[in-house]
């Protein structure tokens, strides 16, 4: 169901490629996709309908659908998913969103596992910021799941599906596990709909299941929802309350959205943990770094590996300048520096990706470390953050990964992580990279780093990495600001596995004797090519911190 016919590389409407799953559910499909006419990524929804219903009806599902995530959109911005377009190709029906900075919820849980219930009692705070102007408007989504809620990197969801529950003819139920009473009777789901939805999302969130288990067929599931009991919650805390009062079978009786939110209100504001989380746990108090080592895959993934082992008895502050801490998964662009563009090729694991904004040029009076550390310490998007656009706008191939950690960084296709360190005072180094690319980035953590980024590099880093074969510092060591946060930038080159090596660093801190140190290895070879500056640039411009 929901995926006849699609294919990753197949075309819809001609232009929108198809590139892999993200979520899917009974009757639903959700993929990533290019924009191949104007070279940006989408979100598209693979929603199969029961029959052919005509030329009439697939433009009346159209501008409902395309109508109603209007108006919510405008009641809620940034709550609900920019539809681009719908449309119906031999049954299917297609709907194109623009990118989100997220995944969704149910992806998170399946890699991170279940949320405390402050994390979710804030979750849902979101989602009632989303559906309680909706129901003011009288509308209803009728068809909320782990699936069509996205939560955002940095905190924040988006929901996607407003309007499909209107369609004609009526389709499956996508989520039957989290479908109403009303709704597995085959009555229409209006507000209490929702917030029934609601309440087994927030049981999900914290036990780790829904409600009532899919039993294999969705006539089995809804008949289950229909007539037997809500399993008891028992992980929730405080929240349980909440979601039995949400679980009620009578919508009649169900809690209301104001009682909702004052309950999770409290919740969140009475719990000694209620910190923002941009991700799941494990989390690490969010804002720590430490610096990290630089060698890459075969720029010694062994003696990596070894690195991050060892970072553990290496002093913070050392591993804050160095980014050599153990470090997590990831499959996003590899980090970059602002540096300057210039280059010849390297494999960054989608050619389509030279399709993005080229590095403005060298400066041919400098040498090329000159001109690239010049680029990395003035350029824009290294010294301030970087807008919801310029984000949203990834080049073609790279994802936001966001770790475990709670940072966040978009990164090439097909990258991982490939290493990962701790200290018992919470620094971390995190290594990424691919199989059969020579690149690598480290993301290091420290809780203890002095007041100046230049003097960590300077006195705590460079004496312990001068002791590594072909040591050569590139230039001063550049004080910069990064994000809004002091910063310094170094760039060096050395030997890996008998292979010459350049390295980009940038360390910035972030208060409280913490900081995080981004390092960005390569081949020198291939240093100045346009596929590795376009990767240490994409890495610069989203990188993000956790929250606080």
């Amino acid at each position: 169901m929901g995926n006849a016919g699609a294919a990753a590389n197949g075309l819809v409407a001609g232009r929108y490629r198809l590139q892999e799953v993200v979520h899917r559910e009974v009757n639903r499909v959700c993929w990533y996709g290019e924009d191949t006419a104007c070279a940006r990524p989408r979100l598209l929804t693979q929603t199969q309908l029961p029959v052919d219903a005509g030329e009439d009806v697939s433009r009346w599902n159209i501008a409902r659908i395309m109508r109603t995530s209007e108006v919510v959109g405008l009641r809620c911005p940034g709550g609900v998913a920019a539809v681009v377009e719908v449309v119906e190709e031999s049954g299917t029906l297609w709907t194109v969103v623009e990118w989100i900075d997220g995944m969704p919820l149910g992806e998170l849980l399946d890699q991170h596992g279940t949320f405390d219930y402050v994390r979710a009692a804030r979750i849902g705070l979101d989602l009632l910021d989303v559906l309680e102007p909706a129901h003011g408007d009288g509308i209803a989504h009728g068809e909320l799941s782990p699936g069509q809620v996205f939560v955002r990197d940095h905190g924040g969801v988006v929901v996607t599906g407003f309007g499909m529950a209107g369609v004609a003819p009526p389709v499956l139920l996508g989520a039957p596990a989290y479908a109403s009473p009303e709704q597995a009777r085959g009555e229409s789901g209006g507000s209490p709909a929702d917030l029934w939805a609601l309440g087994a999302l927030l049981y999900t969130m914290t036990e780790g299941r829904p409600p009532f288990r899919d039993r294999g067929r969705p006539e089995a599931t809804l008949k289950a929802v229909e007539r037997l009991p809500p399993r008891t919650p028992r992980r929730a805390g405080p929240l349980a309350q909440t979601v039995q009062g949400l679980l009620h079978k009578d919508p009649r009786e169900r809690l209301t959205g104001p009682v909702v939110r004052d309950a999770l209100t409290r919740i969140v504001s009475e719990s000694s943990e209620a910190v923002h989380q941009a991700v799941p746990p494990p989390r690490l108090s969010a804002r720590r770094f430490a610096g990290g080592g630089g060698g890459g895959r075969k720029l010694g993934r062994a003696t990596l590996i070894g690195a991050a082992v060892a970072a553990v008895g290496l002093t913070v502050t050392a591993l804050a300048a160095t980014g050599e801490r153990p470090g997590v998964d990831s499959s996003l662009p590899g980090p970059g520096a602002t540096a300057s563009p210039t280059g010849s090729g390297v494999p960054t694991g989608d050619p389509s990706e030279a399709t993005t904004p080229s590095p403005r040029p060298a400066d041919p009076t400098t040498s090329p470390s000159a001109s690239v550390s010049r680029s990395a310490s003035a350029s824009p998007s290294a010294s301030t953050p970087p807008s919801a656009s310029a984000t949203a706008a990834l080049p073609a191939g790279y994802r936001v990964y966001t770790a475990p950690e709670g940072f966040a960084v978009a990164l090439p296709k097909g990258w991982k992580r490939l290493s990962t360190g701790r200290a018992d005072d919470l620094s971390y180094r995190v290594v990424f990279g691919a199989d059969g690319d020579p690149r690598n980035l480290t993301v290091t953590f420290s809780t203890r780093v002095g007041p100046d980024p230049v003097a960590v590099w300077r006195d705590d880093v460079e004496p312990s990495l001068q002791q590594r074969s072909g040591f050569d510092r590139l230039g001063a060591i550049r004080a910069t600001t990064y994000q809004g946060h002091k910063a310094a930038d170094m760039e060096w080159l050395d030997q890996s596995d008998g292979t010459r090596v350049r390295t980009f660093g940038r360390g910035f801190l972030i208060g409280g004797g913490r900081g995080f140190s981004l390092r960005w290895t390569t081949p020198a070879a291939v240093w100045n090519s346009p596929g590795n500056q376009q990767a240490l640039k994409t890495v610069l411009e989203t990188f993000r911190e956790p929250l606080d």
